[in-house]
């Protein structure tokens, strides 16, 4: 793919905004800053970034549950992340959803979400609202290589197919589905044939060359858009770090394994194309502190952001016209109670 230096300096930057993101999150995830789950995506920012960059700016996005990085690419300010992160709120969520539910509608962004394939009902639902609505758009969806197991990735392809929709699914193989390899939890290893089944085109390429993802997502983004024509774009990549903070990722591969993904590392494949662009050693290392400085007032402004108000945490969960429905699961119903109170004091 051919692609002005510029542009490629911008996706580099993105890249590593990205990796300096999810090396301090986990660190503030340790230091008890955020709470829930914490899912980092080190060692994945070209399928990310390459992905993200096919995308119109009219386009829509969903994710599942491992979406820090795709949140920054697609524009989501690094301050409203970590405060989301944070439970703040001036979090992109305001600090309702955390870590594995980012979200920003004014950027196209429909969220990360924590159930394992539950987002691509959601895609295919937008984009046969794309298709209702005649706008000319698509809708990539991203999920892992467990995803692709679950009951709810057959019936969305099957209907992605028979109604002609016009949505991408962009699956992040990055060989574990938590602990489990591809090649233990997969009849079919190579996971964009199982597109074959719903009639829908497909490719497979390397998730850590950025320009072949860019390529590859930009052709089949334009297929959905021009031709409502939906497809399967698997990205062969790798995650430096565990399945969450909490996993050392150690119990079901060897550091020996782990070293070998770290000798070709996305990161620096970009720079060398930098390099060769005659980007100067100098200027790329003063991109990478311009990235730790953004992290840094990130970091802070998190830091200052209020908590969400106690009685506001159940707002904007039913639409209007919905009270009756909804009245026993109002806070504290059955039992009439309005306000939403934790028993025993709230810091005691």
């Amino acid at each position: 793919m051919a692609i002005a230096t510029a542009t490629l300096r911008g996706l580099y930057e993105q890249m590593l905004l990205i990796r300096v993101f999810e090396t301090e999150a986990e660190r503030q995830y340790k230091a008890a800053r955020i709470g829930g789950y914490c899912h980092i995506s080190s060692g994945q920012e070209a399928a990310t970034v390459g992905a993200t960059h096919a995308l119109d700016a009219e386009d829509l996005l969903v994710t599942g549950y491992r979406c820090h990085g795709f949140a920054l690419a697609r524009g989501v300010p690094p301050e409203a992340v970590m405060a989301e992160l944070f439970g703040r709120v001036d979090g992109c969520a305001h600090g309702r959803g955390g870590s594995m539910h980012l979200l920003d509608a004014s950027v196209g962004y429909y969220g990360g979400w924590g159930i394992v394939a539950g987002q691509l009902p959601i895609a295919t639902g937008l984009a046969l609202g794309l298709v209702r609505q005649e706008r000319a758009q698509a809708v990539l969806c991203e999920l892992g290589d467990g995803a692709v197991n679950m009951g709810a990735w057959h019936e969305s392809l099957n209907l992605a197919s028979v109604w002609r929709l016009p949505v991408v699914f962009l699956v992040m193989n990055n060989e574990y589905g938590m602990g489990t390899s591809v090649e233990r939890a997969s009849a079919v290893t190579e996971l964009y044939r199982r597109a074959s089944a719903y009639d829908l085109p497909a490719e497979r390429v390397d998730g850590d060359d950025l320009l072949a993802v860019a390529q590859a997502a930009a052709t089949l983004l334009e297929a959905a858009r021009d031709e409502r024509q939906a497809s399967v774009l698997e990205l062969v990549t790798y995650r430096h770090r565990g399945h969450s903070v909490a996993d050392a990722g150690l119990a079901y591969r060897s550091r020996g394994e782990i070293d070998e993904h770290l000798q070709h590392d996305p990161i620096f494949r970009v720079r060398e194309l930098l390099v060769q662009e005659g980007v100067s050693d100098g200027e790329l290392d003063r991109m990478l502190e311009r990235a730790q400085e953004r992290v840094a007032v990130a970091v802070e402004v998190a830091t200052a952001s209020p908590a969400p108000a106690l009685d506001t945490l159940a707002r904007g969960m039913y639409c209007h016209g919905s009270a009756a429905q909804f009245a026993r699961m109002l806070p504290g119903a059955p039992f009439g109670e309005r306000e939403l109170v934790f028993a025993g004091g709230l810091g005691e």
